[in-house]
């Protein structure tokens, strides 16, 4: 699960960076929530990315099990 919310996390991050080479064209046309969109994207996917990482955790403890 965990390389899903990485990937999630680079669609976001690669998102933003294009649309930040293209800050004053955005803003020209009243555009500029695309780019903060894409920063709440990449915010909202380190708390999905922790979740992963103790999902992946517990159930590689429980197959550990007896």
């Amino acid at each position: 699960m965990v390389p899903f919310a990485i990937g999630g996390m680079l669609a976001w991050a690669g998102a933003g960076l294009v649309f930040l080479l293209f800050r004053d064209r955005l803003a020209a046309h009243g555009h500029t929530d695309w780019l903060w969109i894409c920063v709440a994207g990449f915010l909202w996917g380190i708390p999905g990315l922790l979740t992963m990482i103790r999902h992946d955790a517990k159930v590689r403890r429980r197959q550990a099990q007896p």
